[in-house]
């Protein structure tokens, strides 16, 4: 909730003149002033426009997109649903509740406040369709659920606004497709609805304003731009001695957060992984000495797990919270005074979001340590820092809305009643991701879920939709409804089994593959605590606590990647020796070194170097596209160099550098690296391997071929892909072009394989390739060739095994002679 200023500036109208007396005299009463922009807000509302809000941090923003809503309903109470609110965030909608209610009961008015998402009983969720709140705080899955009841048009028929909280983590995703879709069922169905989204860290205000507004038409949304705040003050923790060749976690430096954990009142401490997020509680903990209460908070542990360190950390109970992702949005606990980054960043956005959760006040600086794991993430966090400091932002990139979700939209939209094909194209062509799409393909996506598509349609189980004499679309039979609700939702987690112990208390869950490594006895942290396995089955992982040492889980899914402005800002360190002298000792002594032995890239240019090392020959290439590129790219260079005789043994990626090695050397990278391997290593790598397999699955479950939850009964990961596998072979041998190979496709290239920057390296790489014969490693090269020993070493060896490499790589590479 927001802290405003508590003196009024001489621009802004008296508030006992634009707001109600209640609310006029709560905020008098906390000797609070609106600002400028939730001013701004209230005008564009009471003028019938949507509304973008661009704003910092702890600027009120959840009050700005609820302050129309609040005067309306002060000033005309009416029963039914007048606002809802959508959060990317499960916890999101529970804080923002959490601080609704407490100016609503100051004010003693008659608001209920209500939270829907996936975690809600079922009875509370049947007594909000019969009986709604005013406002009502869901997510975007929840919501394309309560528009697939037949009582949905009456239920929406009232609702006045819709609330977009930090828009930028979802419109650019499928989950914005499903949103975007859902907007615009509810502009059918009430057609005054006001659109509006929040957001501190958006790069391209009018292409936000596009996906929010009807049609598309940016000239229906007001921008509001929020005051500027106090700057952030950052710091980047350097561990005593050196900064660390290898590594990505700063694991180096847990006794230097505790520390800080110590001298502040709350700390939120982000890691980047589950796994890291696991490891890092545990350094925590052994450095605990005080026995200072710290909590952990990730996606994989049980609701209940995490309700409890959210009330704990509301109540100020914690000193510390380790958490990941599942927290750097928008949720306001205004104890927190500090913010620890463990690893680079990876964008400025994210870290302008994650700094946000400290003191979460306009005029305040936030305060925020990064921790970099090693000398290149040292530079990373360097270009995040100047990033900030210049008001960079991560670009934002839209792209046509994916077919699956609109099946699930359609399906949605038929168990709720049945339409007429050419209203629901228009209807679906007003949400910006679909605006392209054309009659056909519509049509074709109708006819997946009518039958199947031609290689299916002879079994009754795909024949979801049909087409009656009145030309309407509807379900085919009931179960197909009961079927929808159970399976909808865009998220598609990996096969995972339920972690609990003996009792039956849930604590979370780990992935299937993960749990495929383990058998009676072994042991593995999670929840914060060291669990010994007592046995497993097909859904289940039964667990004791136990004080034996123990591995950390590890997941699976692609890093977050290194964003394009923050990879250029590392260029630009490399090539400018000006900038060096900000750096320590051991990293500037690292480039100096570099820039003797070898090359440091320039700006554009890519940086191939090749030397023999203990019998092997090496090939580096500094591209600097994130690890996710990286991984593909080293397929398909390793493919290659097999066809060319160069017998190569295997690859190793960072986000800045891809190493291969083999047994021949390299003499023309060059021919690894042509755009046309595009055209043919990676059709058929992709074609090969089961990267196409597990995009498929997830497009099969989101567009409603194979469902994940029976009545009564949750299928098994196994199930699932066993499944979803034997659809996708008989597809692929019967019916090649089927919609959702298409859409798998579109998957496996833009998001599994970040193909796009793959694209741009490869076009560029004849023209700006700089070669370079080595006779040793390069002090470039170290951080990443470290990482060729770290799937041979035992989990409980890897971080001594990889110190011991790091210094004999670096010892040789920085060797003069």
């Amino acid at each position: 909730m927001p802290l405003c200023p508590r003196r009024r500036p001489p621009h802004i109208a008296p508030v006992d003149q634009l707001l109600p007396p209640a609310l006029a005299g709560w905020f008098a009463a906390k000797g609070w002033t609106p600002r400028r922009h939730q001013l701004d807000m209230l005008t564009a509302a009471r003028a019938g426009d949507h509304a973008l809000l661009v704003a910092p941090t702890g600027a009120g923003k959840t009050l700005a997109g609820f302050l129309p809503t609040l005067c309306e309903l002060i000033e005309r109470p009416a029963e039914g649903l007048h606002t809802l609110y959508v959060s990317p965030l499960k916890a999101l909608a529970v804080d923002v509740q959490r601080n609704l209610l407490t100016p609503i009961e100051e004010m003693g008015v008659d608001i209920r406040v209500e939270t829907r998402t996936g975690d809600t009983p079922s009875d509370r969720k049947a007594r909000q369709r019969a009986r709604p709140p005013q406002i009502l705080l869901t997510t975007p899955e929840s919501l394309s659920l309560l528009i697939s009841y037949p009582d949905a048009a009456p239920l929406f028929a009232g609702l006045r606004t819709i609330v977009i909280d930090e828009v930028h983590a979802f419109a650019t995703g499928k989950r914005g497709d499903l949103l975007a879709l859902a907007m615009s069922r509810l502009q059918a169905l009430a057609p005054a609805l006001r659109r509006v989204a929040l957001s501190a860290t958006v790069a391209d205000a009018d292409g936000y304003r596009a996906w929010l507004a009807p049609d598309g038409d940016i000239d229906r949304v007001t921008k509001v731009l929020g005051e500027a705040g106090a700057a952030p003050v950052i710091h980047i923790a350097l561990p005593q001695d050196r900064v660390p060749w290898s590594g990505h976690s700063g694991r180096y430096a847990a006794p230097q957060v505790m520390a800080e954990i110590e001298t502040h009142r709350t700390t939120l401490v982000f890691c980047n992984t589950r796994g890291l997020a696991e490891l890092i509680f545990q350094d925590l903990w052994k450095a605990n000495e005080l026995k200072l209460p710290i909590g952990i908070h990730h996606g994989s542990l049980a609701r209940e797990a995490r309700r409890k360190v959210e009330q704990a950390m509301a109540d100020g109970k914690l000193r510390a919270l380790v958490a990941t992702a599942s927290l750097d949005l928008g949720v306001d606990w205004g104890d927190v005074d500090c913010v620890i980054q463990m690893g680079a960043p990876k964008g400025s956005s994210r870290l302008l979001q994650r700094i946000g959760r400290a003191n979460h006040r306009l005029d305040e600086p936030s305060e925020a340590i990064l921790v970099p794991g090693n000398r290149f993430e040292y530079l990373e966090a360097r270009a995040a820092l100047d990033a900030v400091e210049a008001g960079e932002l991560d670009p934002d990139i839209f792209r046509p809305g994916s077919l699956d979700v609109l099946a699930q939209h359609l399906m949605a939209c038929a168990c709720a009643e049945p339409f007429a094909a050419d209203a629901m194209l228009r209807e679906v062509q007003s949400a910006l991701p679909y605006s392209a799409l054309d009659a056909a393909t519509f049509d074709r996506v109708l006819g997946f879920i009518a039958d199947g598509g031609y290689a299916l349609k002879a079994y009754d189980r795909f024949k979801r939709l049909t087409r009656g004499p009145d030309g309407l679309w509807r379900v085919s039979h009931p179960k197909f409804v009961a079927q929808h609700r159970l399976n909808a939702g865009i998220i598609v987690d990996a096969p995972t089994l339920d972690v609990r112990f003996r009792n039956g208390r849930k604590l979370g869950t780990v992935e299937e593959y993960f749990a495929a490594t383990l058998s009676p006895g072994d042991t593995f942290f999670f929840s914060g605590i060291s669990l010994e396995v007592e046995r497993m089955d097909t859904t289940d992982l039964v667990v004791r606590a136990t004080h034996r040492p123990a591995r950390i889980p590890t997941y699976v899914g692609a890093r977050m990647p290194l964003s394009t402005n923050l990879a250029r800002r590392v260029r630009h360190f490399l090539h400018d020796p000006a900038e060096w002298a900000r750096f320590p000792h051991d990293v500037r002594e690292w480039l100096e070194v570099q820039q003797r032995r070898s090359r440091l890239p320039a700006p554009g240019q890519l940086l191939v170097e090749t030397f023999p090392r203990e019998g092997r020959h090496y090939m580096v290439a500094y591209s600097f596209e994130g690890w996710n590129a990286h991984q593909s790219l080293g397929m398909l260079v390793t493919r290659r160099m097999e066809a060319l005789g160069l017998k190569p043994i295997g690859f190793v990626s960072n986000d800045y550098a891809l190493a291969c090695y083999g047994l021949e050397p390299v003499t023309d990278p060059a021919a690894l690296f042509s755009p046309d391997i595009l055209e043919h290593e990676f059709v058929e790598w992709v074609q090969g391997s089961a990267l196409l397999k597990r995009a498929f699955r997830e497009v099969a479950v989101i567009g409603g071929l194979v469902e994940r939850q029976l009545p009564g009964k949750r299928k098994t990961g196994k199930q699932v892909t066993f499944s979803t596998d034997l659809i996708y072979d008989v597809l692929r041998r019967y019916e090649p072009g089927h919609l959702l190979l298409e859409a798998a496709w579109a998957d496996a290239r833009a998001r599994m394989t970040d193909v796009g920057r793959l694209a741009d390296l490869l076009d560029r790489a004849a023209d700006t390739m700089l070669h370079v014969d080595l006779d040793r490693v390069s002090p470039l090269a170290v951080p990443v060739l470290v990482l060729i020993g770290r799937e041979s070493v035992a989990q409980a060896s890897v971080d001594d095994a990889l110190l011991v490499e790091a210094e004999a790589l670096a010892t040789e590479a920085m060797r003069l002679d």
